[in-house]
Parts: structure tokens; C-alpha cells; sequence
């Protein structure tokens, strides 16, 4: 699900200061007929991989999105969040910005977060970049994406014999940097790639739709770097692709995105789109995965979602901050509570995207298990 309407905000303040380059199209802007145009997401489409998780540049943004969980070897927990997003000013083919070096039609934005939870802290960085002299950028073959020294990149090492059929056969690499705090993980694949929506094709609303896909499961481990002190780590994470060009609509407020991984090898991601006037749009969908990765896709109607409390920042930004969640048709009712309160990143857009412990009971045997669980549109 999700990001459209982080990059499309966040592009809007940087554009100025960065990009000196063609002004991007409004939002949901038909396409002029006499000139070039972002590529749209109207159907469902032949996916190929490792291709896939290479940059689409037809299109008008796309991200890169990594959310887990980690722990040390005194069982210390972390939550992580690194996420890329590529967002194109120009379709290919516009008039070229200019002759200068320094100009672009695409910039790259970045978040990071660490959620040390022993420590009861929450730390958060971004990057913005144009796409320009090697500052950010994204490749296919083999799969890099950068901005600065922050990095996601296929380390061209095979997945050991031990991962299920059909699971890409990579080793890639997360690297950042932030005050306090380094990251540098290895991430295998242990799920293949599931298709969310329609074939992948996933409708936001009566007119928009991106491309999206998810590896559910990805083994972690590596080291973190917490005030100069080394820590080796290991864990699970979830890995999200989307790209497209449109918005969502302007009766939709935000959304509360869920990824839960269950400790029966299961998993849920569920995306509720919020209506401005109440309510959730019918547009809101997920998918269940079994741990063999055959996946099942989820309707609005599926899933009823329960608010358990609320968490209120310093400025008056009002968070859920428990939640309910039950699908009838497979047997589950799972609670979901934060680790921490506070995960919200003060970044522009704001938005609370945190770690989440998940307890809960599915064809009457108890279930757990943790994910992450985005919100956003709740500050103004």
C-alpha cells in the first residue's frame, strides 16, 4: 500500500531547493496527449523478478520499504525501519531541464528509524537528494538503490539451500547512518514474492492504482552501531514494492497499513484507507500469507478493526495506539500493541510507523508474533 502521499508532499517542499528541473504534474493530472506522460497502473501486469525490484522509471514514484525486528544477543529488542523513495519531476521523453550536471527530473527521499526498546527511544533521520552526480539513484542489475551513504544493495551472494521453492536466491544489504546509530544488515529472502491486490495490481481508489508486492519473511542479521558500541543483531523483516503515478482521492485522509508476521509462520498486511468524513473507504484491502507464501487476498469487508486506545504527541498529534483486528473467515482475532508509544517521525509528512508485538488466537490455538503498523494523516 501506502506512500503516495508521503512522496507527494514531501517532493513538493524539496523540489525548489534541489531540483531546478521541469515542475512535476499536479496530482491525478490527465495526461497531455501531445506530450510524453507518466506510464499509469490500469491493470494487472506480468511481473518478472529480479527485474522488478529494480527502479520503474515510466512511472511517477515508486519505493523501496523495509520495516523489522531485531534482537541482540542478550535478547535486547530493536525495531528498524529503511525506506527509499525514487520520485519523478518529468515523465521520460519530457524537454531536457538544461545542460548543468546539477539538474534532474527525479529526486530520492529516505527515512530511517531505530526503536530501541530497552532504552525506551525512538530515533529518526531523512534524507532528500536529486538525481544528479551520483548523490542518489537507483539501479536494476544488480539491484542498488542510494542516497548518500545510505544504501540497500544486492550483495550478488545465493540464498542458502535451506529457503523454501520459489524464494529469490539474493543476499542484499542495508546500510545508514544516524546520530547515535548505524545500521548494517544482511537480508535473505525466505518467502517469495507475494502479489497484493489484483494480480499486484492494487486500487487505492475508482481512478488510482499502483503495482505492489511483498516478501513477507526476510531473515536479518548483521550489526548495530549504538553510541559507538557494536551489537551484533538478528531478526525478521518485511520487505514492500509499489510504484505508480496517481494519488489517492480527495476523500481519502490517510491510512493505518499493517504487517504483522505470526510466530506459526502465517502473515497479514492490511491497509485501511481512511474517508476525510469518517469511516473507512471500500477500496481498503491486504493479503494473508501461509508459510509456504500462497497468498489470499483480502477485501475491506474481510477484516474488522478495532481501536483499543490512543497515544497524543507533545503537540497534540492523536495516535490509535492498540488495535483489535479480526478475520472471521480464517478464525484469527489478534490484539496489536506498539513497543513504544512514541514512533512517530517527525519528518514532513509526519507520520507514526512503528514496532508492534501481536498476541492473539486463530482456529481456537493461542498465536503471537510481532510486525510494524504505519498511521498516517492523523497529524496536521
Amino acid at each position: 500500500m501506502r506512500r503516495a502521499l508521503l512522496a507527494w508532499p514531501l517532493a513538493l517542499t524539496v523540489c525548489g531547493v534541489v531540483c531546478g528541473a521541469v515542475p512535476p504534474e499536479s496530482p491525478g493530472a490527465a495526461p497531455d496527449d501531445a506530450g510524453p506522460a507518466f506510464a499509469r497502473a490500469l491493470g494487472p501486469r506480468t511481473f518478472v523478478f529480479p527485474q522488478d525490484h529494480g527502479p520503474h522509471p515510466q512511472f511517477r514514484h515508486e519505493w523501496w520499504y523495509y520495516t523489522g525486528n531485531l534482537e541482540g544477543a542478550d535478547g535486547e529488542r530493536f525495531g528498524f525501519e529503511l525506506t527509499f523513495f525514487r520520485y519523478a519531476l518529468a515523465p521520460p521523453g519530457a524537454a531536457p531541464p538544461g545542460a548543468s550536471a546539477w539538474r534532474t527530473r527525479e529526486i530520492y527521499l529516505a527515512h530511517f528509524a531505530i526503536t530501541d526498546v530497552s532504552a525506551q527511544r525512538f530515533r529518526f533521520a531523512e534524507k532528500f537528494s536529486r538525481a544528479a552526480l551520483g548523490l542518489a539513484g537507483a539501479r536494476t542489475d544488480p539491484l542498488e538503490v542510494w542516497i548518500d551513504d545510505w544504501k540497500l544493495y544486492d550483495a550478488g551472494v545465493a540464498a542458502s539451500v535451506d529457503a523454501a521453492p520459489g524464494v529469490p536466491s539474493a543476499l542484499w544489504k542495508l546500510e545508514a547512518t544516524q546520530p547515535g546509530y548505524t545500521l548494517e544488515l544482511e537480508l535473505r529472502p525466505r518467502t517469495p514474492p507475494v502479489l497484493n491486490g489484483e494480480a499486484g495490481l492494487s486500487r487505492k481508489s475508482s481512478r488510482s492504482a499502483s503495482y505492489y508486492y511483498s516478501i513477507p519473511r526476510v531473515a536479518v542479521r548483521g550489526r548495530l552501531m549504538r553510541g559507538g558500541e557494536p551489537l551484533a543483531v538478528q531478526g525478521l523483516a518485511w520487505f514492500d514494492r509499489e510504484w505508480g503515478s496517481g494519488d489517492l482521492a480527495a476523500s481519502q485522509a490517510g491510512w493505518d497499513w499493517f504487517a504483522l508476521q505470526l510466530d506459526d509462520g502465517t502473515a497479514l498486511m492490511f491497509y485501511a484507507l481512511r474517508e476525510r468524513e469518517g469511516g473507512r473507504d471500500p477500496h481498503s484491502g491486504g493479503t494473508w500469507i501461509e508459510p509456504s507464501g500462497a497468498a489470499r487476498p483480502l477485501a475491506n469487508a474481510d477484516v474488522t478493526i478495532e481501536v483499543l486506545g490512543h497515544w497524543t504527541s507533545s503537540d497534540g498529534a492523536r495516535y490509535p495506539a492498540a488495535w483489535r483486528i479480526r478475520v472471521s473467515a480464517l478464525g484469527l482475532e489478534a490484539t496489536v500493541r506498539p513497543v513504544l508509544a512514541d514512533q512517530e517521525l517527525r519528518t514532513r509528512p509526519r507520520y507514526w510507523e512503528g514496532a508492534v508485538d501481536v498476541s492473539g488466537a486463530r482456529e481456537g490455538r493461542a498465536v503471537g508474533g510481532r510486525g510494524y503498523v504505519e498511521l498516517v494523516g492523523y497529524a496536521r
